[in-house]
């Protein structure tokens, strides 16, 4: 790795214009391109202080060799140059959004001499207009209805050949789905014509091809030509029915793109929904991994740059206004730099309220299931869990495999309702029966690593204890089946927590790490290692060490690490809700021994309130349903504090923790 000192410029090299720079390797490979108001004051911030920098970035100026700038005339031709130069090069440490090709879409190719529609996934490709995403099921619908009015070529290139070589059609030729222009039907211009009405179509104008077929049909049956009349009225339910499929969500004139975005530490996942003349006409995704430290305005800044820049997506397809949740940095210019390549205004908002805003809620729901979508197939996938395992052990350079990883973590509010969890996964996969929550109160309540230390402790002495009790069994019968019956050996008792890990991670940094090493210290055991994942900077930290294990932004490991905490965590959260809510309403009927809930509600449903329930005498308690003596005699004493300690105090009543309300 390079040290930045050794390429720094000089005091005074660098100018204060506004420019675009470029950090190089020692091949002269271009590995990050930015943009800068000043680039003498963006340029200094890299090498002022290179410690301080964040993980992603340090890792850039250090694999880089070489820096140079281009100075602009404004902020608005930088931004120009930047993304000119990103398309270009395709900067490894630069943000890249990767297309979602979960669903296809409806393609028409009008750079050929022939235009041909037809259903496509991946790349996109010069020269031809897209529409869509669809289910794969709708967009075959779509498709072959809107043949029939607009009978655009769809067969592939060797079909075309064929038929121009025979001189005949193919079968859509016959049945009037194809125009022919193979066997000259029509002219490659009145085809591309053709192909361009599609194209007008599927873009919002429905309504007009839909009135000049309403006149051609009124004419055609005004000369008495029934036939061609009724063929039109096929033609119009049938480009009726495509266009009420996409439900009116917002005002007809509305053209918009609306954005979301759901993401972590590592990676974003964006999702758009097209809204033309009020409907949706299209949804598509991207997901990105976050190479760069880039704030939430910078990554829109970027997405709007890569989606609306590229050559297929200029004029068409940038509407008037572009929603998304939060302002891109240097907004007025790129939304100057969005007009110019559509040829009239854009503007860029963040909606607050109404419809837009709930339509944007929408997309965030999408992008959050297309984020767990992504995230479930990469955890899923064989290959990829062995190398994160593999890439674990090397890093933390353990000597055995990790079969089994089990992490924890704490939850509470302010020191209240402390609870932990423990959540486990096995070769790669979480094994939910095998989770764990724990309850915490007295001294181990006093904080996290107290806390960490109780639950490290308590798991590993059961599990010692249950080993003795295993072992102390086998010695006693000679053999594993320690009891049998005449029809067999009868199952051992159920573990609580079955076998060791090979590794304990625990959320959090240096203390709660040395907490968790030295109740296994404690213990006295010694083969299973402790590791604790930082949130703030994704670090890995181990007992004893001063500096943290940096895994690869890339690494499958670091993943899977952040993947089992972030599950860890959601388990404590949902437990410690739990507890919460129990707590939130407490009664002087809980303390009765022996008086769970159902009692308590039958009790109250029999005398009405708790004040009748003080009223009663022990006759009176006794004739309810349910109470025996003994329980009426500790239900009496409870409510009118204990006789045998002489206690005279009025007992409290059932309060509601939260607001404080007095329950009768």
């Amino acid at each position: 790795m390079a040290d930045p000192a050794s390429y720094r410029p000089k005091p005074g090299e660098i100018p204060t214009d506004p420019g675009v720079y470029r950090f190089r390797d020692e091949h002269g490979r271009i590995i990050y391109v930015g943009k800068a108001k000043n680039l003498r004051s963006r340029l200094n911030s890299y090498f002022a202080n290179p410690a301080t920098l964040l993980p992603k970035t340090h890792a850039m100026v250090h694999h880089a060799a070489s820096v140079q700038w281009t100075i602009v005339g404004s902020e608005l031709e930088a931004l120009q140059l930047e993304f000119t130069w990103i398309k270009e090069f395709a900067p490894r440490y630069n943000l890249a959004f990767r297309d979602d090709k979960t669903y296809p879409y409806l393609a028409v190719s009008m750079s050929e001499k022939y235009p041909r529609v037809q259903v496509m996934r991946g790349e996109r490709r010069k020269g031809t207009k897209y529409f869509g995403p669809y289910t794969a099921g709708a967009i075959r619908e779509t498709m072959d209805t809107l043949l029939r009015v607009f009978p655009v070529r769809s067969c592939s290139v060797g079909v075309l050949r064929r038929a121009e070589r025979s001189g005949r059609p193919c079968l859509l030729g016959y049945i009037d789905k194809c125009a022919a222009p193979c066997v000259g039907r029509v002219t490659p211009e009145e085809h591309k014509a053709l192909a361009q009405d599609f194209c007008d179509f599927m873009g919002g104008e429905a309504k007009r091809f839909i009135g000049t077929l309403e006149k051609n049909m009124k004419a055609a049956v005004a000369e008495l030509d029934y036939e061609q009349a009724a063929r039109i009225r096929d033609d119009i339910i049938a480009l009726r029915k495509v266009f009420e499929r996409n439900a009116v969500v917002l005002t007809e004139d509305t053209n918009a793109d609306i954005f979301a975005v759901e993401q972590d530490d590592l990676e974003a996942a964006v999702q758009v929904f097209y809204v033309r003349g009020g409907r949706i006409r299209g949804q598509r995704g991207w997901v990105v991994e976050k190479v760069e430290d880039a704030s939430d305005a910078e990554l829109w800044e970027h997405l709007m740059q890569q989606v609306y820049g590229a050559e297929e997506s200029q004029q068409d397809a940038i509407p008037r206004q572009i929603l998304v949740p939060e302002l891109p940095s240097n907004h007025e210019y790129l939304a100057e730099w969005l007009g110019e390549l559509r040829q009239g205004k854009v503007s860029i908002k963040v909606p607050q309220r109404g419809e837009k805003a709930a339509l944007m809620d929408t997309v965030q729901a999408n992008a959050r299931q297309a984020m767990i979508l992504h995230k479930s197939r990469r955890a899923g996938d064989l290959t990829t869990r062995s190398l994160a395992l593999q890439e674990l052990q090397e890093a933390l350079d353990l000597p055995m495999p990790l079969l089994r990883i089990e992490c924890y973590d704490i939850s509470h509010v302010q020191g209240t309702n402390v609870v932990a969890s423990m959540v486990v996964v096995e070769d790669g996969l979480t094994k939910k029966s095998e989770y764990r929550k724990f309850a915490i109160t007295g001294e181990a309540a006093i904080d996290d690593t107290a806390s960490m230390y109780d639950v490290i402790t308590r798991r590993f002495r059961n599990y010692l204890s249950e080993k003795v009790e295993r072992a102390q069994a086998v010695q006693a019968s000679g053999s594993i089946d320690i009891a049998g019956t005449e029809d067999g050996p009868a199952e051992a008792a159920k573990s609580k927590f079955a076998y060791p890990p090979n590794l304990v991670v625990v959320d959090g940094g240096v203390p709660q790490v040395n907490a968790a090493a030295r109740a296994l210290a404690d213990l006295g055991i010694e083969d299973v290692a402790v590791v604790g994942l930082a949130k703030r900077l994704e670090e890995v930290w181990v007992p004893g060490s001063d500096f943290p294990v940096i895994l690869p932004r890339s690494s499958e490991g670091l993943y899977l690490l952040q993947r089992i905490r972030d599950e860890a965590h959601r388990f404590a959260i949902t437990f410690h809700r739990s507890k919460r809510g129990k707590a939130m309403v407490a009664s002087v009927l809980d303390q009765v021994p022996g008086m769970g809930t159902a009692k308590q509600k039958a009790l109250l449903a029999h005398f009405g309130s708790l004040k009748m329930v003080r009223a009663a005498s022990l006759e009176d308690l006794v004739g309810a349903k349910g109470v025996g003596p003994v329980l009426a005699q500790a239900i009496y004493d409870v409510v009118h504090g204990d006789a045998a300690a002489g206690t005279e105090s009025e007992p409290a009543p059932a309060v509601n923790m939260t607001t404080g309300e007095i329950l009768d």
